[in-house]
């Protein structure tokens, strides 16, 4: 009770200091924790301490923790709060875990609202700047990634700090053309519209942020979502909602269609069009409109969407109109609506060798996928990733492909029962992977269904990007000897996570308290070690553009260990051993002849040294002088990438009326830094020059262009991986005794 009262008394007399500073015009309501939040906190600490796979105690130690993460979580680029900011709340440094269980939470959400104040300040100090000169002769950097700094010192090196970055963007913006007045308008408004979706934070928000720091603190992929984050984590899982077919966007308060989805009811009444304007939103046909003008996406989304076979209608102002223009209205059934983006898709690509053409089937799964309510329903149609790339195999196979390839760039997971029958298409059958839970028993999955869908030739390309399920997948193609791995280590995720809703110890049905993602167990490949930290090294290597110190398991302080258990009892479906340095052999003489895998490994190393300086140039001369370099180097690539005719060794892409493979694969998400990244060949999104806006800032039809550019744009590493595996068939075909060895199955077939 005493530690309480502290608590309280320390919040109080902060929260008096924070409010003697505000500007009167800057200040905003301070936000307040409820109820039910404080409730569902406790609750999730009791579940977390008893049911984690590495439990940890909510103790003064792990308070220490959630601190920093906390103030991470809130200031990563440590561009608001000052050490002194900091320093005001040390005296509860260790008291976060009292607020946990003392079912009060004034500290985190005083923090925030003190962070807000300082969102305020800084957005107009940076305002403010505006209405001065800058000059661009002095030899300044700007260090675009703080996330490794110390917090600043003082006022004054935190509005240097300032100073520099509005500099930076002065500068970018300068050296893409614009006169000085165009520049002050396009940044005066940026900052303004910083402060719109800060204003639009709620109580739910900042619930989140704080569980997620306490979540995050015990282990890297245990997370806080709260009610409408879980909703959406459900969507994601099983690629499909009810609503109308829309996917929107913000921009300048408005909620814009970006997309329409083909066969949806959007697209099929012909009455709303890409650009569209959604100014209002009756949710029922008994409800009044809603203007949604200014107000948060989520919201809108949530007004949209309902259940399946109910009424929705919109007040649109037309893309092609002014904002005076007359309003349309819009009256649309909702129905289920399918995800196909995120769907598994294929291709057919053929590379000639000698006078013999190979054909390679390309199958791209971005995730994991399944509908597990569906599926529990007995609905015998229920989206799943294995269903769909068991269908795409047999439409390769009637296309008479000589390999498959499943490419998992940039899969960051999904379901581990998909991840299991997945590989289950591949192995006759067998144990696939193996879970050690908190107990340490060890529980193996396998694949129990005889037989393969695919029992020829087949690779499997990573990066950094593809995680867990795609690491059970890759790991157990290539213990089977199965497969052929390509591309780069992968992250490194080796753990199994669980949805635990929170909403079974609510008091009544109005209350939610959201629903854990959190880790209980450990998985292990079949030979015994884990993907754990490590990743799967791939068998051929291509370049490697993520950054492990950034990017991966590795890149968390908090990562479990590497470790190995007792392999499990399986026979090897092929073995790949003798064929892997004959593919690498001539892999890495056609690369040392392809200009496009030369251009690709020079930007590569600068993105690493750009990356390694973490600084650029203020000074207008030098980076007039990059900027001319990077536009000449930009424009031999973008020769090569989008030219529609094929060099005389790539890989033909066959075409295919019924589907198309999404060749651009996503890289990392942008950070929202103001990095200098130079155009990396053949990575989505790199063929764009420099213009110094953000994405909002542009229209959306040069963004939908620059997106469909990108996308129609070579493949660099999509290519190669395509030649290595022709590579193989070819080898296969001219040695019968390699090929028995490789696919011994495939052999038994054919006898």
């Amino acid at each position: 009770m005493k530690k309480q009262m502290l608590l309280v008394a320390v919040i109080a007399a902060l929260s008096v200091q924070a409010g003697a500073a505000v500007p009167e015009k800057t200040a905003d309501t301070p936000l307040k924790p409820q109820p039910g939040q404080t409730q569902a906190a406790l609750w999730a600490s009791r579940v977390l301490t008893k049911l984690h796979y590495k439990p940890a105690p909510l103790d003064d130690a792990m308070s220490e923790k959630i601190f920093d993460r906390y103030f991470k979580s809130l200031d990563a680029e440590k561009m608001f709060f000052t050490q002194a900011d900091i320093d005001q709340y040390a005296i509860v440094r260790t008291r976060l875990d009292d607020a946990i269980t003392g079912e009060n939470l004034s500290v985190p959400f005083g923090i925030f609202n003190q962070y807000q104040q300082r969102f305020n300040e800084r957005i107009a100090y940076a305002r403010e700047l505006l209405k001065g000169k800058f000059e661009f002769t002095s030899d300044e950097t700007y260090q675009y990634d703080r996330e490794k700094a110390d917090w600043a010192k003082s006022d004054a090196e935190i509005k240097d700090l300032w100073r520099k970055r509005v500099k930076n963007e002065w500068l970018r913006l300068k050296l893409a053309g614009k006169d000085d007045k165009s520049i002050r308008e396009t940044l005066d408004k940026r900052y303004e519209g910083y402060l719109a979706p800060s204003r639009k934070l709620t109580n739910e928000d900042v619930f989140q942020i704080f569980m997620n720091a306490y979540a995050m603190s015990i282990e890297p992929h245990t997370n806080y979502l709260g009610p409408r984050a879980a909703e959406s984590f459900d969507i994601a899982m099983r690629l499909s909602l009810e609503g109308i077919g829309c996917v929107l966007q913000s921009r300048d308060d408005y909620t814009v269609v970006r997309e329409v989805v083909t066969g949806s009811p959007a697209g099929l009444s012909g009455k709303i069009k890409v650009g569209d304007k959604i100014v209002g939103v009756a949710k029922d046909e008994k409800t009044p409109i809603t203007e949604v003008m200014g107000m948060r996406l989520d919201d809108v989304v949530a007004l949209i969407r309902g259940p399946k076979d109910s009424t929705v209608k919109l007040e649109i102002i037309p893309a092609d109109a002014g904002p005076d223009a007359k309003h349309t209205f819009v009256t649309l059934v909702r129905q289920k609506i399918s995800m196909e983006e995120q769907s598994a898709k294929k291709a057919v690509y053929e590379v000639k060798d000698g006078n013999t053409k190979r054909r390679v089937g390309v199958i791209s799964l971005p995730t994991f996928y399944m509908d597990f309510e569906a599926r529990r329903k007995g609905d015998k149609d229920f989206k799943s990733a294995t269903r769909d790339v068991k269908r795409l195999l047999g439409e390769l196979k009637k296309d008479k492909v000589d390999n498959v390839l499943i490419d998992l760039r940039n899969n960051g997971g999904g379901s581990l029962t998909e991840a299991v029958e997945l590989t289950g298409l591949f192995i006759d059958k067998g144990p696939v992977v193996m879970q050690r839970n908190s107990d340490n028993k060890v529980e193996v999955e396998s694949d129990t269904d005889p037989g393969m869908a695919w029992d020829g030739p087949l690779g499997v390309l990573i990066n950094r990007g593809s995680a867990s399920a795609s690491e059970i997948f890759a790991a157990a193609i290539q213990d089977y000897g199965r497969g052929v791995i390509i591309g780069e280590p992968s992250f490194g995720k080796g753990t199994v996570q669980t949805l635990f809703g929170l909403d079974r110890f609510a008091q009544n049905d109005k209350v939610h308290y959201g629903e854990l993602k959190f880790t209980i167990a450990q998985f292990f490949r079949i030979n015994g070690g884990t993907t754990q930290l490590r990743g799967v090294t791939p068998d051929i290597k291509l370049p490697t553009m993520g950054d492990s110190d950034t990017f991966g398991e590795s890149s968390y302080d908090n990562a479990l260990p590497w470790t190995q258990i007792k392999p499990a009892i399986y026979i090897p479906a092929g073995d790949i051993k003798e064929i892997v340095p004959l593919l690498d052999k001539k892999h890495v003489a056609r690369v040392d002849k392809d200009k496009d895998f030369q251009y690709l490994a020079e930007d590569i190393a600068l993105v690493k040294k750009q990356r390694k300086e973490n600084s650029i140039s203020l000074n207008e001369v030098v980076r007039r002088k990059e900027r001319d370099q990077q536009e000449a180097r930009s424009k031999l690539r973008e020769a090569r990438l989008l030219s529609p005719t094929p060099g005389a060794d790539d890989p033909i892409l066959v075409p295919d009326p019924k589907d198309a493979l999404n060749k651009a694969i996503s890289a990392k998400p942008a950070s929202g830094k103001a990095a200098p990244t130079p155009k990396v060949a053949g990575v989505k999104g790199a063929l764009r020059s420099d213009d110094g806006l953000q994405g909002s800032e542009r229209s959306l039809a040069a963004e939908l262009e620059a997106e469909k550019q990108a996308k129609a744009a070579k493949d660099v590493l999509l290519n190669e991986a395509v030649h290595i595996l022709a590579d193989e068939v070819g080898l296969l075909k001219t040695d019968t005794r390699m090929a028995s060895r490789v696919l011994p199955y495939a052999a038994a077939d054919s006898k």
